[in-house]
């Protein structure tokens, strides 16, 4: 029998013609370059950049941008925006405090009645985009806005403070590995998306309406109805986002959570061109957001005027949003 023969060396070949070095580069690309910011700051400061406790603040205090993040990746799959997952998060998180501290709800029954809203915050959005055939960008601009006045209404434009330490225990105080359990549930949330865009028909559908809506029409798929269920779903994590945001601080502030829309939008675009290319992923937007974590935290040690987080996030989402065009050959994005 000769080599070509050989059922072993055939299985090998076509094992190693399947791994394409420029490929896995592609896919890797963001994760390389996460941990080369990180040798970076850890060589210009290391007596604190390379300290347990700036690692774990970084870890687990940014699992509300990362659930953010994962809410606005779901609509953007299947081809819309939802401009009003920051201040849904907002109003979630406004919405636990009072109903804690100034109705006497407890904090479970307040938790349990903003997830409720925020299904119908998603649900409101779906209405209007897909009944009256409104640009998602519109509807959720004005709903974000209108959100943004009921958060005032129900404050009376204050900080509200006094949330239920029980929240504040299972959120922050409590640590596994030294970090803060708001770290595991955004790893979680962001498993369980991974998980069900690969797994379950309801995600491969979410994933085929975002590659083309007219060609999942035309192979039977209810387009209509997996955009709602994105908004729907982009909705309930968003206000969880708020429930975290509540819980880490104690408190509510009816303005606060508004900046985090551009970072969210940033990671989310910059996951876009790594570990699936070309394609929203929660495990990209995952690195993405401790990109940009570890950057912005590295510079603000380094004595960097407070404007510069603004560009960094700014100058981050036109990068990401480029290098996603790239990756997907300069295609248009289906965001009809």
């Amino acid at each position: 029998m000769s080599v070509t023969d050989n059922p072993q060396s055939s299985g090998a070949r076509s094992a190693f013609s399947g791994f394409s070095l420029k490929r896995e580069a592609e896919r890797y690309a963001l994760v390389l370059a996460w941990l080369a910011l990180f040798c970076v700051f850890g060589a210009l400061l290391p007596e604190t950049f390379l300290k347990w406790r700036t690692i774990s603040s970084m870890l687990g205090s940014q699992a509300v941008l990362v659930v953010l993040a994962l809410a606005i990746l779901v609509p953007l799959t299947s081809g819309d925006f939802d401009l009003s997952a920051a201040s849904a998060l907002v109003f979630g998180a406004m919405f636990v405090a009072v109903s804690d501290v100034n109705w006497g709800w407890g904090v479970g029954w307040s938790v349990l009645a903003v997830l409720v809203t925020g299904a119908l915050i998603g649900a409101v959005n779906a209405f209007f985009v897909l009944y009256f055939r409104i640009h998602s960008l519109i509807v959720t601009l004005g709903l974000g806005t209108f959100l943004n006045g009921m958060t005032l209404w129900i404050s009376d434009s204050r900080t509200v403070a006094g949330v239920s330490m029980d929240l504040v225990e299972v959120v922050v105080i409590q640590r596994l590995f030294g970090v803060p359990l708001a770290f595991y549930y955004g790893l979680a949330v962001a498993l369980i998306m991974w998980w069900a865009l690969e797994y379950t028909i309801a995600g491969r559908k979410l994933l085929f309406v975002g590659r083309g809506r007219e060609v999942a029409r035309l192979n039977g798929i209810s387009v209509d109805r997996v955009r709602a269920m994105s908004f729907v779903s982009s909705g309930v994590l968003s206000v969880l986002a708020g429930v975290l945001y509540a819980g880490m601080t104690g408190s509510a502030d009816p303005t606060s959570g508004l900046s985090l829309l551009l970072p969210a939008f940033a990671a989310a675009f910059l996951g876009a061109t790594a570990i699936y290319p070309g394609r929203f992923n929660p495990i990209g937007t995952l690195v993405g957001v401790y990109f940009l974590i570890t950057g912005i935290t590295g510079l603000t040690m380094l004595g960097a005027d407070a404007f510069v987080q603004s560009l960094f996030y700014g100058g981050a989402l036109i990068v990401a949003v480029s290098l996603s065009q790239l990756v997907r050959k300069r295609q248009p994005q289906n965001f009809g």
